[in-house]
């Protein structure tokens, strides 16, 4: 029995393994950096329905890992893939690896360099790629934004000219601030090590870095999540609005954490996906 046991999870692995696609390495044309150990997974949108839209999705996981890319990467792919979105699923390096700030934020631009710089391939709009992330994901896609103007792959080789900045940002259920009492402590001792100063919080802590240029950002989160406290979202909102920036925050009474667009796992706040198609109506990306 224990035999075919083993056999039947070493076929559901095979079946998970061959249901994305081969990833790349992100770094592997950039002169001295080529071994890092950054992928993404790439999901091109079906050609009779592509809508020249991206996204590039980011999983959560503390900034210590990426454990929840399956669903929080793939599946959110699939669905977005299924409305004809091209999608590219980063696993960016962490903290169970070594790696802290600025490693994240170098491979969030370098991703966002390869999309527009690949954009004809895939039939995509240049000026319609937004970044999307899940819990400490949500604070990486929040930084894309908020700190575009600071070129961080420059340092590292990429020196063209090509945009940083996405088109638009959706932090779902985000980390979003380094400060005592609210901040998620596992995902700033990742980004910031144990050793973070009181300048490195309050550059890091989100909700007091939105600039007057934030693209526009769709926010959400549920009132019960046991993981990251939904203040961290209610203070994102507060900052966008104070910086009149256009966004729109779902706020749901239940959801829990780490559901992705899952509806099986989160039966109100998994509805989100739908608002977010509409929202990219709104702002005119679809």
């Amino acid at each position: 029995m224990k035999q075919y046991f083993l056999i039947f999870i070493s076929t559901l692995w095979v079946f998970a393994a061959c249901a994305q696609p081969k990833p790349i390495k992100l770094w592997q044309d950039v002169q001295g950096i080529k071994s890092q150990p950054t992928k993404m997974y790439i999901y091109p949108a079906p050609k009779m329905n592509n809508t020249g839209v991206a996204v590039i999705v980011f999983p959560g996981g503390s900034y210590s890992h990426t454990m929840g890319i399956a669903t929080e990467g793939f599946g959110v792919a699939e669905w977005l893939n299924a409305q004809g979105i091209n999608v590219f699923v980063v696993k960016y390096r962490t903290g169970n690896r070594g790696y802290h700030h600025p490693a994240m934020i170098q491979d969030a631009q370098c991703a966002i360099h390869y999309v527009r710089q690949h954009a004809k391939e895939y039939g995509i709009n240049p000026d319609k790629v937004g970044t999307m992330g899940f819990s400490a994901g949500g604070h990486l896609v929040t930084m894309t934004g908020a700190f575009a103007k600071d070129n961080y792959i420059g340092k590292v080789g990429i020196k063209d000219r090509i945009s940083l900045k996405p088109n638009f940002v959706v932090p779902v259920y985000p980390v979003v601030s380094m400060r005592d009492g609210i901040a998620h402590e596992r995902s700033r001792r990742n980004l910031l090590t144990r050793h973070y100063t009181q300048d490195e919080v309050t550059q890091f802590s989100m909700e007091l870095n939105i600039p007057a240029d934030m693209p526009p950002t769709l926010v959400v989160t549920a009132k019960d999540d046991p993981v990251v406290k939904y203040e961290n979202s209610v203070q994102l909102d507060r900052s966008l609005s104070k910086a009149k920036i256009p966004h729109k925050f779902l706020l749901y009474e239940t959801g829990g954490h780490g559901y992705g667009m899952d509806e099986s796992k989160a039966p109100e706040a998994g509805k989100w996906k739908y608002e977010f198609i509409k929202w990219l109506k709104e702002i005119k990306i679809l």
